[in-house]
């Protein structure tokens, strides 16, 4: 049986790239939409779903906070994907012949020193690699895209430069999800724990319910909040910790947590990957 990947886009995506790296022998799935990409995995239809959560430039995804805790799915790993963003035409155009570039606003956002440099047009297109592929069709000298290399090598592009982001540190996070959890033993050390809560409506409630981890010395490494349902009154938290949900610390400080919640689930426990050790310390 084939094992597939699902992710958000085109193929040449960032997403496609980061599934080819974490899982070079599975077969990527393309999906037009984040909720595509968690059905096909509710569906059986693929194994995983490749969902970005955070970018170290442009913050968090927000449809992820949104549709993840209600999705059924679990986080079962994490990957750090350096996006390094490369200047991609059709045969014949040089830097010289460049007049537009196009590509995602967010990517854009992130090559303003090129796209002074060379005064070049900034043209907004729905992703990076969909960029790579309209340009593609449509050839000619004076349009590029800003995409991937796995972009270029999938619809027949030149790249006339790579690495022309403003920032070399900038790199997206990954959550890997299936439909049941994958939690290492025990003992397993380097893990990381992602959780979603909603704290009850009380003066200090937030407060009072984070203090578990202070007490019991677990490491937050992410908290975020975001409406639920548009009610200004309810909010729900994404957090992500160091440690192993079964770890004692971690457990005290949940049990603590679930006193001054009205909901707490867990989305998972699983490895930290390299990228924290090399360079989150």
């Amino acid at each position: 049986m084939t094992q597939k990947i699902a992710f958000q886009g085109l193929p040449g995506a960032y997403s496609d790239l980061a599934c080819r790296k974490a899982y070079p022998a599975w077969t990527t799935l393309p999906c037009p939409s984040f909720e595509a990409a968690i059905d096909a995995v509710t569906s059986g239809e693929a194994q995983l779903a490749m969902l970005p959560c955070e970018n170290s430039l442009a913050g968090r995804v927000p449809d992820i906070h949104r549709l993840l805790p209600d999705s059924g799915l679990y986080v079962v790993g994490e990957h750090f994907e350096r996006v390094e963003h490369c200047l991609l035409a059709p045969a014949g155009a040089t830097l010289a012949t460049l007049k537009r570039a196009h590509s995602h606003p967010v990517a854009l956002g992130q090559v303003r020193n090129i796209l002074k440099t060379m005064n070049l047009q900034a043209v907004i297109e729905a992703d990076t690699a969909g960029a790579a592929e309209i340009i593609a069709q449509r050839g000619g000298v004076e349009d590029a895209a800003i995409a991937s290399e796995l972009a270029a090598e999938i619809y027949g592009l030149n790249i006339l430069q790579r690495n022309v982001e403003d920032a070399s540190h900038n790199t997206t996070r990954f959550y890997v999800c299936s439909t049941a959890p994958q939690t290492p033993p025990a003992n397993t050390s380097d893990c990381v724990t992602s959780f979603v809560f909603r704290v009850r409506n009380i003066p200090a409630a937030l407060y009072k319910a984070l203090g578990g981890f202070a007490t019991n010395r677990v490491n937050m490494s992410k908290l975020e909040s975001y409406m639920v349902n548009g009610e200004f009154s309810a909010t729900q938290f994404l957090a992500d910790v160091d440690g192993h949900r079964e770890d004692p610390n971690l457990e005290r400080a949940l049990d603590e947590l679930k006193f001054f919640c009205t909901q707490v689930r867990v989305l998972g426990s699983y490895p930290a990957h390299p990228y924290r050790r090399e360079h989150l310390g």
